[in-house]
Formats: structure tokens, C-alpha cells, sequence
């Protein structure tokens, strides 16, 4: 098959109904003892379902470059049983910064996916496992050449499975550069995706071989300018803030479907500001990054309304919790904004055990 070929009938096959056009890279929440709590990322994934079709399970957002091997194994049985229960498609994240460990991750993933599907032809075990691919980085150093990272991402590719590219430069220290990423995708059909967080979108401004392959977002901001029907070079998000503004940001995609731009850049800007200064609020955090810290500190409130304050702040992974001060502020700017609710998704839960 040619390689636009190739991706076309991978996306049919892993895609009958469509690509979702908005991913969340959800979040990983913890216990008081620092244990990955799995009830309260399923009460968190069904309260933004509804909006969210696709997630990125670890993603950088969820600690995929922290979690061990142990604990990522545990996120991604989770994201399988969520993707299946609710009919969902998944990327799993295999973040890891060099190539050796990034193979070795894959192959006890693909392990897993056997396991669970009780197939063993790849595209039959991502097709059963709702999985749409493998989401990998460049190996990190900011001294790396083009060719060392084409190399790296060769060795990737090769092993034909469903593959999603993932421009982060904040953690590789370097970038995919368009011709790089023109090479990969020319060589290989089974590319369908690539996210760019970097914020310089210079890969979707400028690639060449787009046939095929889904463009997602990942940088913060501005959210209706980048796609498509604004004239961005975006065919969709895959946004941290997905965690806590998921019905804003699907009103973002179906105004700007609608040629609303108007409507679509109210809802933009409203989700722009208030991350961005929550994002300021977190900064200092010693542990996680601030997209996790901010969407934690928010998402604290989403869950339990107005009672939040009262409760003590969100685990970050290591065991160290989000400030009481920050967290007051965050409320202050959620209530401020019209986003504070009145009761979140997890009260029920909480009433049913007091």
C-alpha cells in the first residue's frame, strides 16, 4: 500500500465513526497515601464524556513522564476499560526520553492489549481495544541533530503499529522539524497523528504531507483562530484544559463549525483567561508542571462546588498537595469568571458516604 493508502484504511478501520475532533489527556488523580486513585478518574472520565470522544492516557497532563512502569501499566488498564465502557478511543501515551526505553514500553503495553482483547494481529488488537495508536516524543536533548531524532522515530515507526507523533519541546528540549516530519510520514503509513504543544506550530504551518493524518493542538489559548474552518492549520485540540472547560471548548469546535466565529471566540477567550491565570497561580509548585497543577486546582472545584474549600487540596504525584492559598484563589477566579458551580460531580458521592 502507498502510505496515504495505508492511513486511510487505518483510520476507517480505527475510526468508523470519525476522528474526534476534541481530546483530553486526562488527568491522574491520587489518594492521601499517594496511590493512583482509579474510582476518582472514573468519576472525573464520565463527567466530561459527553464532550470528550478521544484521550490521551498517560499524557503529560495525567504524569505520563513520571509515572513508572508499574503505575502506567495501571492508567492504561483504566483508559482500556473506560474506552470500552463508553465506547471511546484512546491514545496511549508511551513517554519515555530515550528510544531503548520507549520500544521497551510499547512491547508490554502491546502485551496488555493482547491480553485483554485475546487477539494477536495488531490491527484487530487496536481495533477491539478502542486504541487509536501509540502517542511518542523525539528522544529528549536539546543537542540532538535532525537526523538523530528521523533515526529514533524510524526505529519507532518500523514496528508498524498505530502511531501518533507528539511535538513537546518543553520536555525533549527539541523539535520534530517539518522535514523531518515529512520524511517520517512519507516512509511509513501507519502515522495518523500528531499533537503539537510547542505553541510554534511549525509542522502544521509548513508539512507537506498532511494526507492522512489528523493536526491536533496542544498549546493553550486563542482556540478558535487554529483550526480548519478559521483558517488555522488545525483539525482539532487535544488540550490539558479539556479536563475542566470540555463543554466550552466543544462549543469552541461546533461554532466554529457554523461559521459562528463570533460565539466561538467568546468561549475562547472566557477559557483562555482563566487558565492562564490559574496557570500563574501554580507556577511555583515545586512538583508536576503547570498545566497538571493548574487543571488539578480547578478541576478541585468542578468536583465539589462550592464545598471545595473545605476539603483539602488535590495529590500531585510524589504526595506533595496542591496549597490551600492557591486554592482559594482559584475559586475566587472560577467564581469571578461564572465557572464556580454550585455543586460538582463528585457531592453525590461524597453524601452518600457521610
Amino acid at each position: 500500500m502507498t502510505s496515504a493508502t495505508g492511513k486511510e484504511a487505518l483510520r476507517q478501520s480505527l475510526f468508523p465513526g470519525g476522528i474526534p475532533r476534541l481530546w483530553c489527556p486526562l488527568l491522574t488523580h491520587y489518594d492521601d497515601g499517594g496511590n493512583i486513585d482509579l474510582p476518582r478518574m472514573k468519576a472525573h472520565f464520565h463527567h466530561i464524556s459527553p464532550w470528550v470522544r478521544g484521550f490521551l492516557i498517560p499524557g503529560t497532563t495525567g504524569d505520563g513522564w513520571t509515572l513508572d512502569d508499574g503505575e502506567t501499566e495501571t492508567v492504561v488498564r483504566f483508559a482500556l476499560d473506560m474506552a470500552r465502557e463508553n465506547d471511546s478511543r484512546i491514545l496511549i501515551g508511551v513517554l519515555r526520553n530515550d528510544t531503548e526505553n520507549v520500544l521497551g514500553l510499547m512491547d508490554r503495553i502491546f502485551g496488555i492489549l493482547t491480553e485483554v482483547t485475546g487477539r494477536k494481529e495488531p490491527l484487530a488488537v487496536f481495533r477491539e481495544a478502542r486504541v487509536a495508536g501509540f502517542t511518542v516524543c523525539a528522544p529528549k536533548g536539546k543537542d540532538l541533530g535532525q537526523e538523530e531524532i528521523l533515526r529514533s522515530l524510524f526505529r519507532v515507526a518500523d514496528k508498524g503499529l498505530p502511531t501518533a507523533l507528539y511535538q513537546l519541546p518543553q520536555v525533549t528540549e527539541n523539535e520534530i522539524a517539518p522535514d523531518t516530519f515529512d520524511r517520517l510520514c512519507r516512509s511509513f503509513g501507519n502515522i495518523l497523528f500528531f499533537k503539537d504543544s510547542s505553541g510554534g506550530d511549525r509542522v502544521a504551518r509548513s508539512a507537506r504531507e498532511r494526507e492522512g493524518i489528523f493536526f491536533v493542538r496542544g498549546a493553550e489559548g486563542n482556540y478558535c483562530h487554529w483550526l480548519l474552518e478559521a483558517g488555522g492549520p488545525y483539525d482539532g485540540f487535544l488540550l490539558s484544559t479539556a479536563n475542566c472547560f470540555a463543554p466550552e471548548l466543544a462549543a469552541v469546535i461546533e461554532s466554529t463549525e457554523r461559521g459562528d466565529i463570533s460565539s466561538a471566540s467568546e468561549f475562547s477567550e472566557a477559557v483562555t483567561a482563566v487558565f492562564g491565570e490559574v496557570s500563574g497561580l501554580v507556577s511555583g509548585i515545586p512538583s508536576g508542571n503547570a498545566f497538571t497543577n493548574a487543571n488539578k486546582a480547578m478541576d478541585h472545584f468542578f468536583a465539589r462546588g462550592r464545598k471545595a474549600p473545605a476539603n483539602r487540596g488535590p495529590v500531585l504525584h510524589g504526595g506533595l498537595r496542591i496549597p490551600g492559598e492557591i486554592l482559594e484563589k482559584t475559586g475566587e477566579i472560577l467564581l469571578r469568571a461564572g465557572f464556580l458551580p454550585e455543586r460538582g460531580y463528585l457531592e453525590p458521592a461524597l453524601e452518600g458516604k457521610e
